[in-house]
């Protein structure tokens, strides 16, 4: 088994916020990620394929096939967007990092397998410090 991975990148807007709190507890519990007026990141994107290599081409796939499908169902729908207004398949779910790493899982999960490899994670780094990687259910 080969593990492959393609980086790409996006910038976005939200804020950590539920409607079903108040101003001051979404300020408790999020901090200055619950600002009322957004904040955004440089987010930089991981999507992490396995499979066996093809014997003719010695790939796993053809890295150019994964960057469209993810710029495809992915970038062009996040990137200079607000997360929780913009995009489509965050909507009504709390915009945490974590969240959108398996909400893209969702997007890409199968088109990636019709070109005939397996996702195998989704890293998403939102800050210097902070990244979150999904591995599937």
């Amino acid at each position: 088994m080969v593990y492959i991975t393609r980086r790409e990148q996006f910038s976005a807007a939200h804020k950590l916020h539920r409607e079903d709190w108040s101003a001051e507890k979404n300020e408790q519990v999020f901090g200055k990620c619950a600002n009322p007026n957004w904040h955004g990141h440089n987010y930089q994107l991981w999507v992490t394929v396995k499979g066996e290599p093809n014997p003719d081409t010695s790939f796993v796939v053809n890295l150019s096939d994964v960057s469209t499908i993810v710029r495809e169902k992915v970038i062009a729908k996040l990137d200079h967007k607000n997360i929780n207004l913009d995009v489509d398949f965050m909507k009504g779910k709390l915009a945490s990092t974590e969240t959108i790493a398996t909400e893209i899982w969702k997007q890409i999960e199968d088109p990636i397998k019709k070109l005939g490899c397996e996702l195998h994670s989704v890293k998403i780094q939102e800050t210097e410090n902070n990244y979150v990687e999904y591995f599937g259910k």
